[in-house]
């Protein structure tokens, strides 16, 4: 007998999951925002990753353009038809698709053809099985590319960088979970979680250790050496130094948990899933006969604040996604904007007189605009096309406000241009790495969420199309290598690092969209030509061979090796 109404549950699962941080992960973001100064990088950072939290609910649209591989663990009772939920799982994703609150991403592995709908080969992933209770259990998680890539396995004994050898042992686990946040940087959107699989074979390994995502982060792990594992890890990887967006500073995980499993004698493998701070994962008990939802797993996100300062109220069951509104508790508005640093200067890199505009909604600043932490950190606006001589005057920690036009650029625009010309000029133009969500109606395309990608996936290219094209910035998360670093160098480019996640934070800012070029590689790799007001990002490569992700990394390298020494006899 097929469910009535369980492909409607399911699409309210999908909104949910995408748009509505889940309480937990809210208050472990309050906790990091409380270790963190708020003047610093990080500080900054984090900020600007409360004001996104706020907005996604409020706007029921996405936390991250990146919704990732909607993975599904299923339990059902014995009887219940699979095939008949599969069929509703897939409508409800090819409707939540439609309606933006997932961005197309099942992409065609020999063609590059995007679906268009997130459905193919491998998905959605949906995992069934049966159990001996009487309702449907049905957990999704969205795990975004870029903390995806920052997934790493250990076959151990190994030969760790800072660490020397970890052996078959517990210590030997301890130290490639301290590597895997060390190895990660800024690059996944940290602050971050992560999950651990000890054992199994490489699949089961990796299945292992994105299970652990599905634990709320505040439970306590029922065996007694892996819970002093985890509180181990969670103490000393936040002493590494990496920080928020790998800027530098106290906060870089927020959870961790760890699984156990058998292995074979020949084989002993440590998987860690690395995700973002955007932790989206909720679940939903349904009805066996009728398809409706009989509970949330996961306490609701609404009315918990981020700041921490309120006791936690659970909430029996998240707003109905079909709600006008959603209450704003998730915005902190007393603080969305640090004061403005201590120059304001102008496109001609002189110092402006005029202190920046602070505040909130809209026509207001931006949180990102303010102090990039101590330093004499500035703040500069500058509108596109942008001189050579305007960002040979930028340092590594300026702020700078964008206006103007700028272009996204992903890696099959990347790869297209090292072999072909442009459809516009981009002289003096802003390069942006995002893949937006994007929604088409009467009036032409609309942004619905539109943060940064991670960058050094166009290292190969980035330098050559700085030359080429006479790019003066690129945007992007986690920095760039040493070619690009080089050629920004001898070019007069810089590198400016977006906060990641922060879809509606940044979509906030893109007035208009003018333009949209290479629809064929997709909606995520298409060239989109975006207006833009008042968009913020901080310096991290300049024209001067200075690196903060270089820093950071050397740093953070040092602190490692700290942890050399047996912990765990």
């Amino acid at each position: 007998m097929k469910m009535q109404h369980f492909e409607e549950s399911i699409y309210n699962l999908i909104v949910e999951t995408s748009t509505n941080l889940p309480g937990d992960v809210r208050r472990a973001v309050a906790r990091g925002r409380a270790l963190e100064d708020r003047a610093t990088r990080s500080g900054l950072a984090l900020t600007t990753i409360a004001q996104n939290i706020g907005m996604a609910e409020q706007q029921i649209s996405p936390i991250c353009q990146d919704t990732g591989m909607p993975t599904f663990i299923i339990h059902t009772p014995v009887g219940v038809n699979q095939i008949e939920m599969k069929k509703d799982i897939h409508s409800a994703i090819i409707r939540a698709t439609k309606n933006g609150k997932l961005r197309p991403n099942s992409v065609d592995s020999l063609t590059g053809e995007n679906s268009g709908d997130n459905l193919g080969a491998g998905t959605p992933v949906i995992h069934f099985e049966q159990w001996e209770e009487e309702s449907i259990d049905v957990r999704l998680i969205l795990k975004g590319g870029g903390c995806e890539n920052k997934n790493i396995q250990y076959s151990l004994p190994a030969e760790l960088e800072g660490l020397g050898k970890a052996g078959r042992d517990l210590d030997g686990i301890r130290k490639c979970i301290l590597h895997s946040v060390y190895q990660a940087q800024g690059q996944g959107c940290s602050a971050g979680f992560i999950g651990v699989g000890i054992g199994g074979d490489r699949t089961t390994g990796y299945e292992l250790a994105k299970k652990q995502l599905f634990r709320k982060v505040e439970d306590v792990n029922p065996n007694e050496d892996l819970g002093k594992l985890e509180n181990y890890i969670m103490e000393n990887a936040n002493k590494l130094g990496i920080g928020t967006m790998g800027f530098g500073g106290e906060v870089t995980l927020l959870g961790c948990k760890i699984g156990v499993m058998n292995r074979l004698p020949a084989s002993f493998f440590v998987s860690v899933a690395y995700n973002c701070w955007a932790f989206r994962r909720q679940g939903i008990l349904v009805h066996p006969a009728t398809g409706d939802i009989q509970d949330w797993l996961y306490e609701s996100g609404t009315g918990i604040s981020v700041e921490g300062e309120a006791a936690p109220q659970p909430v029996a069951e998240p707003v109905g996604v079909a709600a006008a509104e959603r209450t704003t508790s998730g915005v902190v508005p007393e603080d969305a904007t640090i004061p403005a640093a201590p120059a304001i200067v102008s496109g001609t890199g002189e110092a402006a007189s005029d202190a920046a505009v602070s505040g909130n909604g809209a026509g207001s600043e931006p949180a990102a605009a303010a102090s990039a932490g101590s330093g004499g950190s500035r703040e500069i606006r500058l509108t596109t096309p942008i001189s050579e001589e305007d960002i040979r005057s930028l340092r590594v920690g300026d702020v700078v406000i964008l206006s103007g036009e700028m272009h996204t650029g992903r890696d099959a625009l990347h790869k297209y241009l090292m072999d072909h010309d442009t459809p516009v000029d981009l002289n003096g133009a802003v390069i942006y790495h995002c893949g937006p969500v994007m929604l088409k109606d009467d009036e032409g395309w609309h942004v619905k969420a539109a943060g940064p990608t991670t960058s050094i996936r166009e290292e190969p290219y980035q330098g050559d199309i700085i030359k080429k094209f006479g790019i003066r910035a690129v945007i992007g998360k986690g920095g760039m290598g040493p070619k690009t670093l080089k050629a920004l160098g001898e070019h007069g480019a810089v590198y400016l690092n977006a906060i990641g996640g922060a879809a509606q934070y940044y979509a906030e800012c893109i007035k208009k969209v003018n333009a949209v070029d290479f629809m064929e590689f997709g909606i995520p790799e298409a060239m989109w030509h975006l207006q833009v007001d008042g968009f913020a990002a901080i310096v991290t490569m300049d024209a001067h061979g200075n690196s903060l992700h270089a820093d950071v990394e050397k740093d953070s390298a040092a602190k490692l090796a700290q942890f050399r020494e047996p912990v765990f006899k």
